[in-house]
């Protein structure tokens, strides 16, 4: 059976050998057949001495259109700018689509950009510096400028004429927008309308007045929300007076969402899940700080289980299942946080009430209590020969099932209400939370029973 070969792996093969042998119109014709994201994959595999011969090799132009797929997705962004001439990375900057220009300079020092900005064309310096001063995870943060706008009163002949005109620089021509005399949004048409509509038909006969915008200072993760729910390629940006300042595009959308799920399950994990490519003292140094905190609040649990010492030893068989239901219940509260992360992430379409939220959660903690304690009730009863032991390890588990359920949802509910972002309240947290209650809970009803479990 013949082995399979990957045919981007050999022409990377290949692409290396051009480099080796300095060939040089045989690499660039090769290199620039590739799609764009190849062309990324192929540049990070380089190591600086390639590097520097591809920057002799490809055009600023070139050069900005890969780094426009790498954007600031590769840590090791400063570096490569580093190794090329300011000029160089200037222009390609320049070429490059401007919100993303703008995501590469936020990783450099103030000096840095300084430094490339200089170098850059008025025009060019007055784009990127409008976009570097809104905040981050914003729409103005992740908005870019280079979007056709047309004017009400024109023909579709004249905006045909403008959008094949600017198509080359714009992000995305599909949908056009319309702006008065003064800037003000106040229609969109799309390419479809242009193309099947009469040349001489004004604008404002055919556009679609009801536009659905965002404004500048709103959060990414509601503009992708927005771009969700209306199945937008692109959304525009307005300012608090409707004007028209740039448009959101569906790729940007789609980094959002994988940045938003990204810090979600970090929070989740209590861990910076980017953290694999890190060297192992640094990423020990982020993991430790959680690991200590819970190490406090275990100890906490620890401390509890002494206190019970005297009940323990007079009732031995307790020991054997506390780590069944503190975990049963550690599960159920992390399960529990996972939906009310997720609840909390479209409450604002949905329009979820947080008292009916916490009730639909207690009923939910109640029916997984009550079937999990009736299983465990039937278990131990037959295991140990002793119902009465059974009831109370089933009551324990159902009330420590309910107490974790609660604790899950209602703890990232009340930092969501106190604007903090839900997702810290991680599952090591909660779980280690849910130890300790139902540890408080587990032998307090032993407690009230063992008389009737102890022959």
């Amino acid at each position: 059976m013949s082995e399979h070969i990957d045919p981007i792996e050999e022409q990377y093969k290949l692409l290396h050998q051009r480099l080796k042998n300095e060939q040089l119109q045989e690499f660039r014709n090769e290199l620039l057949d590739l799609h764009l994201y190849e062309q990324g994959l192929f540049y990070v595999s380089l190591d600086e001495e390639e590097r520097q011969q591809i920057y002799t090799y490809l055009s600023p132009k070139e050069m900005g259109d890969i780094f426009d797929v790498l954007e600031e997705e590769t840590e090791e962004m400063p570096e490569y700018l580093e190794e090329m001439r300011p000029q160089y990375v200037s222009d390609m900057l320049s070429e490059m689509y401007t919100d993303n220009a703008v995501d590469i300079l936020k990783q450099l020092d103030k000096t840095e950009i300084a430094k490339y900005l200089s170098l850059m064309n008025h025009e060019d310096v007055k784009e990127i510096k409008a976009l570097l001063h809104y905040e981050d995870e914003t729409a103005g943060a992740i908005m870019t400028t280079e979007y056709v706008s047309i004017v009400a009163n024109q023909t579709i002949r004249s905006a045909m004429y403008l959008l094949k005109t600017e198509a080359l620089v714009a992000e995305t021509i599909y949908y056009v927008f319309v702006v008065d005399d003064f800037n003000h949004l106040v229609g969109v048409i799309s390419l479809r309308d242009l193309i099947v509509h009469d040349e001489d038909e004004l604008i404002f006969d055919v556009m679609n007045e009801r536009v659905i915008s965002v404004k500048v200072g709103d959060e990414q993760s509601d503009v992708a929300r927005m771009i969700k729910d209306y199945d937008f390629l692109a959304i525009p940006v307005t300012d608090y007076d409707d004007h028209l300042l740039g448009i959101v595009t569906v790729d940007d959308i789609i980094d959002v969402i994988d940045e938003e799920a990204t810090s979600d399950y970090s929070g989740l994990a209590g861990v910076d899940v980017d953290e694999a490519s890190e060297h192992p003292i640094k990423a020990a140094s982020k993991r430790l700080p959680w690991l200590i905190t819970l190490l406090f609040l275990g100890m906490s649990t620890a401390t509890l289980i002494g206190q019970y010492e005297a009940l323990v030893s007079e009732a031995s068989v307790l020991a054997v299942f506390i780590s069944l239901i503190t975990g049963t219940a550690g599960n159920a509260g992390t399960q529990s946080l996972a939906v009310a992360v997720r609840r909390l992430a479209v409450q604002n379409e949905k329009g979820n009430n947080f008292f009916r939220m916490i009730l639909s959660e207690l009923l939910t903690g109640l029916v997984t209590g009550a079937i999990t304690g009736l299983t465990i009730f039937i278990i131990v009863g037959i295991w140990k020969h002793n119902f009465m032991l059974g009831f109370v390890i089933g009551m324990a588990m159902l009330c420590a099932i309910t107490v974790a359920n609660l604790a899950g949802s209602l703890i990232p509910m009340l930092m969501d209400k106190l604007g903090f972002d839900p997702a810290v309240a991680s599952g090591p947290f909660i779980t280690t939370l849910s130890d300790l209650t139902s540890v408080l809970i587990y032998f307090n009803i032993a407690s009230l029973f063992m008389r009737y479990f102890i022959s």
